[in-house]
């Protein structure tokens, strides 16, 4: 029942941030799915080639969700904000790391949904979105916040609104301007879309 295993990741949450450290024990079996469902979808954007797999991916945000003291857990919405953020981060270091090993070699690339790429190629270079994101974020930290919670947490339009304390249909209008303001951008990138 979905609404039982939500109270019991708030709950476990609550316990976690309340200093209880077999509530994470009990929390984990119960977030690892949704993890590693966040992370493979996030890698099915990125290049055939990729060498990072899902699994690593979900175990180093693992090490960082439990390596996070002062985070005041609220539900779970929260948590899986907070690891879309971790996810989007390691995505971005692993992307700058590679090219910085090549010297301005291959960028990395991953694969936009439908719910980014409006037209044109699907491809995009990570850190031309990363380094998008954060100018939209300068210019509306809402909206890059929606992006990173729907694009790299895959977080529903209800769950973002939850998380956000907006309503739904402020997520769809600022998701909508965020994605065509993206794009504008991304298409001028030399190595974006």
């Amino acid at each position: 029942m979905p609404g039982a295993k939500e109270h019991d990741v708030t709950g476990l949450l609550i316990e976690w941030r309340d200093g209880n450290q077999e509530a994470l024990n009990r929390l984990m079996p119960l977030v690892y799915s949704e993890l590693h469902a966040m992370a493979a979808r996030q890698l099915r954007r990125e290049r055939s080639e990729h060498t990072l797999q899902s699994t690593a991916l979900v175990h180093e945000a693992y090490l960082r969700l439990i390596d996070q003291r002062r985070v005041d857990w609220q539900h779970r919405d929260h948590f899986f904000a907070v690891a879309s953020q971790m996810i989007r981060r390691i995505l971005v270091n692993y992307a700058r790391s590679r090219t910085a090993a090549k010297r301005g070699g291959v960028h990395t690339t991953l694969v936009l949904d439908e719910a980014l790429a409006a037209s044109g190629s699907r491809e995009i270079d990570l850190e031309a979105l990363d380094e998008a994101l954060e100018r939209l974020s300068q210019l509306d930290a809402q909206q890059g916040r929606i992006v990173e919670l729907r694009f790299f947490g895959g977080l529903s339009i209800e769950a973002t609104a939850n998380f956000l304390s907006i309503s739904p249909a402020t997520v769809k209008r600022h998701w909508s301007v965020a994605k065509a303001w993206l794009f504008r951008e991304l298409r001028g990138c030399p190595h974006g879309v």
